[in-house]
């Protein structure tokens, strides 16, 4: 008995815009992807609420939409470009500047900490998890997990505030709102794969009756 056909799964911005074979075509998509990615980190860093050592800001939402989006691959590298951007100076981060201190100052491991979620949260998205608002609500958990982690550890470490102070402001302030952006992340991606599914659903009809 042949084995079953298990249909293959595609990131949310492939069904938007699909990958073709190899070529120019291909860089150029990706290049202009993780461009769009970079420039949405940007403004979502601009809104901002100024904390003591760690601003809260709406980064987290979009590193985590761009991974469950693009993918493990595309989704790291924009993190990565956008990381990259910043070290040469850009104002992308939250911050009026650019350049190095961010990503050696009380910021730098939750900076670092997008591209582990980013790569985590495209991982499972590939593999299904973004066609559930549960189950991608679990992936962008693991990814808000992982940033808070890297973000923690630095500071009680790295910058040497210790345990306690590293919890008191660089843990504790961010845990509601990552929840209320795990949620909104977790219902716009399933929401807008549904949308894709019924048009293409639509479309293979239309093309069976001609």
């Amino acid at each position: 008995m042949p084995a079953p056909v298990v249909p293959a799964h595609f990131p949310l911005a492939a069904l938007l815009w699909p990958q073709r074979a190899g070529g120019i075509s291909g860089v150029l998509r990706s290049v202009i992807l993780a461009a769009l990615g970079t420039a949405l980190l940007t403004l979502s860093a601009k809104v901002n609420l100024p904390w003591p050592y760690v601003p809260m800001t709406l980064q987290t939402l979009v590193v985590l939409v761009v991974g469950a989006a693009y993918g493990w691959r595309l989704g790291s590298a924009t993190v990565m470009a956008y990381l990259a951007e910043g070290a040469i100076g850009l104002p992308v981060f939250a911050g009026p500047a650019g350049g190095l201190a961010p990503l050696l100052g009380p910021t730098a491991g939750y900076l670092f900490g997008f591209v582990a979620a980013a790569f985590a949260t495209g991982w499972l998205s590939e593999r299904g998890w973004d066609r559930s608002v549960a189950w991608l609500f679990l992936a962008m958990g693991l990814g808000h997990v992982l940033i808070l982690a890297a973000g923690f550890t630095w500071l009680a470490f790295g910058m040497k505030l210790g345990v306690d102070k590293a919890w008191l402001v660089g843990i504790a302030p961010f845990m509601a709102a990552s929840l209320i952006k795990n949620a909104l992340g977790a219902a716009l991606v399933p929401a807008i794969r549904r949308v894709l599914d019924r048009r293409g659903q639509d479309r293979r009809a239309r093309d069976q009756r001609h």
